[in-house]
């Protein structure tokens, strides 16, 4: 269901609905390990292909909340960097009342997210390599998140030829899910990124994308997510 305008404030929290499409999954789907500097508050999208004969392919894509100091959740470390019009949307509050869902979402946008930072992919019928899918995750994170620092002064409409390429990932790498060392590809070149992956015993490939300015903090281990 889409709303426009104002929300009924007893309008359903739609990620329970995210939640619930998930079970459409063929395989497990993947994130980074349970970690205190990452808040998984259920932000995952689901998009599919179908044809004439079901699901064709799914992708899940998991956002985190970065807690810079995990411990102190008040230290203003934790603030992410907004422009002046976010910062006004956020304090802002309405004379209507609003869902309770939609007032955490807020909030949460004073600190800084990990917008899609992990993808698990399925193909009915794999076509792709690991390497380019995980080239994909790389350059839609880096067009969505990181266009104004490539591009300066760029229109949302221009387009650009991809930064990352399937023959710049490194199919050498190592990676750690549920416990088990894994083979992996990884780029490690980007200014702005890190990004890895790894084909899953079940079939598919899971892949992370995560802020180079970040990486020191994170734990970049994969877990099936409950």
């Amino acid at each position: 269901m889409e709303w426009v305008g104002i929300l009924p404030e007893d309008v359903p929290d739609p990620r329970a609905e995210c939640v619930e499409n998930l079970k459409l999954m063929p395989i497990p789907v993947l994130g980074l390990i349970p970690q205190p500097s990452l808040e998984d508050t259920d932000s995952v999208s689901l998009n599919y292909g179908l044809d004439d004969r079901g699901y064709s392919e799914m992708t899940a894509s998991i956002t985190y909340t970065l807690w810079r100091n995990p411990d102190d959740r008040s230290d203003p470390v934790n603030l992410a960097d907004l422009d002046e019009e976010t910062r006004r949307g956020i304090e802002e509050i309405p004379p209507w009342p609003r869902p309770p869902w939609l007032i955490e979402q807020v909030e949460r946008m004073r600190y800084p997210q990990l917008w899609e930072a992990v993808r698990t992919t399925w193909h009915r019928e794999p076509r792709s390599s690991l390497e380019s899918l995980l080239a994909d995750h790389i350059n839609h994170i880096l067009m969505n998140q990181y266009r104004q620092q490539l591009w300066p002064g760029d229109k949302p409409w221009d387009q650009h030829a991809p930064v990352i390429t399937g023959r710049m990932v490194n199919g050498q790498a190592r990676t750690v899910i549920n416990g088990v060392d894994m083979p992996a590809a990884e780029v490690d070149t980007d200014p702005f990124v890190y990004g890895i992956g790894a084909r899953l015993a079940g079939g598919g490939v899971v892949t992370a994308v995560l802020p180079r300015a970040e990486l020191h903090r994170i734990q970049v281990r994969f877990t099936t997510r409950r």
